[in-house]
């Protein structure tokens, strides 16, 4: 488990409560206990915000559920899921410490409206922070009627801290044109926030090149499996007012900065143009680039752990380009002078002497200018809105680095997948620090050892094989 420092570093350099990025990584490590487990990993399809935050864009708004939709309607059982997250909690907690307490775990299944189960679920955890008093929890939004169209992919799961397992974090989620179907479709039905901040997001990163037609042949499948309209911007028109009201409340506390409302409704008539008439979308020109340099695309979390000087304002800039704001740059010229430039964020560049650049569009004047990473003190957004003129090539992807030179240059992007190892045999090492404290099963004299004075036991077995009723411990000694 990584340190408090870490957590308390990451939020200030995203601007974000230091609870918000917490979860952030307690989220990523349930991820890898549900991918590892043989029985949930097989027809368990990840989707929703979480899904587009955790496994397509290292930069977007950050979000506290999980969503999932079941192939097996047998797994929607306030039962099974106990006993299978009882093995997930276990299994998280070998690999990272994350205490996840098989007690306050709750699982209750319901009937949609369609009369069919889905269940609502809770995992309450104690992670880096450290808690004394109530836990924070994240809640899993669980289905087995949603109509799933395209064969679920896997993709690497965006896990910017240190504790990194070899070969990374995956999951079996959504296809790129299932989730923005999805999310037109719920946009349409219920006409939240966070919809439309996410189907204009969705079609603004076209290095996915989703194909208008088959997001089109998608929906219509979803709607009239639910039984709604096709959404259109006609009949979202209505819902603007109610959007409006709800914009801060429901997306302030996910987002570094909150973009205007009206640079996303805005977006939305592009959207349905492209959506309804199956044309591929305007493509901006590519920015110039000077000789020797190449687009660079690694991912934040890739640089920090490296310690890439200027790293910790990345995050911040690259959130701004994708949400078309502008930046006010804290940044040291070459003669020791420290200024504030506000500028259209495009993309980043490597020179052929290894420096890293950010090339950026002045607010001002609209003149090109290249700034050196290691050099950029500190980065904050406005609240000022820019219409791009280049294709913003900010989001670490799975394209080959454009340079101005003939040679192709991959970049710094998503690792091939790698299946986790064995669910019962895969074993982290460590770095501890502190001491261990050592406690025993008072029925199986089984021994457990922990980074905190905590008694509590997680389901085990005794060491004959059998289940063990033992839930309390009691302290043997403490380890340096």
């Amino acid at each position: 488990m990584i340190g408090r420092f870490e957590v308390l570093s990451v939020a200030t350099d995203l601007s974000l409560s230091p609870d918000v990025v917490e979860k952030d990584y307690v989220l990523g490590w349930i991820l890898a206990g549900i991918y590892a487990h043989p029985v949930l990993s097989p027809g368990w399809m990840f989707k929703g915000g979480t899904c587009l935050k955790k496994c397509y864009f290292e930069t977007y708004r950050f979000s506290e559920d999980l969503d999932f939709t079941l192939a097996s309607r047998d797994h929607v059982d306030s039962g099974f899921l106990t006993q299978a997250f009882n093995e997930v909690a276990a299994w998280v907690y070998e690999q990272t410490g994350i205490q996840i307490p098989a007690d306050q775990l709750r699982f209750d299944v319901y009937t949609n409206n369609q009369q069919r189960p889905n269940c609502e679920g809770r995992i309450y955890y104690n992670g880096p922070l450290g808690r004394a008093g109530s836990l924070p929890r994240i809640k899993l939004d669980l289905t087995a009627d949603e109509l799933v169209v395209l064969p679920a992919v896997e993709r690497q799961v965006n896990h910017p801290y240190s504790d990194l397992p070899e070969g990374g974090i995956v999951a079996r989620c959504y296809a790129y044109e299932e989730v923005l179907a999805e999310k037109t479709r719920a946009l349409g039905e219920r006409s939240r926030p966070r919809d439309l901040y996410d189907v204009v997001n969705l079609f603004r990163h076209g290095e996915f090149h989703p194909a208008a037609v088959t997001v089109l042949d998608v929906l219509r499948q979803k709607c009239r499996f639910k039984n709604v309209a096709i959404p259109t911007l006609g009949a979202l028109i209505s819902a603007r007012d109610e959007l409006i009201g709800d914009w801060e409340a429901m997306l302030r506390h996910q987002l570094p900065v909150l973009p205007p409302f009206e640079s996303f409704w805005g977006e939305l008539s592009h959207f349905f143009d492209w959506l309804e008439s199956g044309a591929p979308p305007v493509v901006l020109p590519t920015a110039p680039i000077a000789a020797g340099e190449q687009v660079f695309q690694p991912f934040v979390g890739q640089l920090r752990r490296e310690g890439v000087r200027g790293s910790s304002a990345l995050e911040t800039i690259r959130f701004a380009a994708a949400s078309r704001l502008r930046v006010d740059l804290d940044y040291v010229s070459e003669d020791g002078r420290r200024s504030t430039r506000r500028i259209d964020p495009y993309s980043l560049r490597r020179t052929s002497t290894g420096a890293i650049l950010l090339y950026a569009l002045r607010a001002d004047n609209g003149q090109s200018r290249s700034y050196r990473l290691d050099r950029i003190q500190g980065a904050a957004m406005t609240g000022e809105s820019f219409t791009p003129r280049f294709v913003v090539e900010l989001t670490p992807g799975t394209t080959t680095a454009r340079g101005s030179t003939s040679a192709a240059l991959s970049t710094a992007s998503i690792p091939p997948v790698q299946r986790a190892p064995s669910y019962r045999t895969q074993r982290r090492a460590r770095t501890r620090t502190g001491p261990i404290y050592v406690y025993e099963c008072p029925i199986c004299q089984k021994k457990f050892r922990r980074t905190t004075r905590d008694a509590h036991l997680n389901p085990h077995k005794a060491p004959g094989g059998w289940p063990c009723s033992g839930r309390t411990g009691y302290f043997v000694e403490a380890k340096s």
